[in-house]
């Protein structure tokens, strides 16, 4: 499933449903069009056919990124952030829902980097399990360039 037909499959009705079902539980703020997620359906509702039309034609951007500061817990020091739009979290999350299912096998069961049910705390305990069981290096970092 690549090319167009992960397009074409990502912007399924189905597809789209569990994706914006999936996009509402992680709320989050709007975005640069301050558009928010309980405003996104009706927003589809009006606005899906052109923009399905541009994704599927190739033609769809993704908006400016809205950059906010949040404060760092313990600190008063501010963390820089960035909030995409609530559509664009949409159509990341349908694309998302079709591309990792094919892909997330090919990964080794030592990868933890953007994996469903993955985290780095848990890569972290991973790494102090092998440093526990006596192995001198326990962790296997990847770099891959294009």
């Amino acid at each position: 499933m690549f090319g167009e037909t992960v397009m074409e499959a990502s912007c399924e009705r189905s597809n789209l449903q569990a994706a914006l079902g999936q996009v509402r539980a992680n709320k989050g703020s709007p975005g640069g069009d301050h558009l928010t997620v309980d405003e996104l359906p009706g927003f589809l509702r009006e606005h899906w056919p052109a923009i399905k039309e541009r994704v599927l034609s190739g033609e769809y951007e993704p908006q400016a990124v809205r950059r906010v500061e949040i404060p760092k817990p313990g600190s008063q020091e501010k963390r820089k952030v960035g909030i995409p739009c609530v559509l664009d979290r949409l159509i990341q999350q349908a694309v998302l829902q079709m591309l990792q299912p094919q892909w997330d096998g090919t990964f080794f069961e030592s990868s933890y980097g953007f994996r469903p049910g993955r985290s780095a705390h848990q890569a972290v305990a991973q790494a102090q399990t092998y440093l526990q069981h006596g192995y001198e290096y326990g962790v296997d970092i990847r770099l891959y360039s294009k």
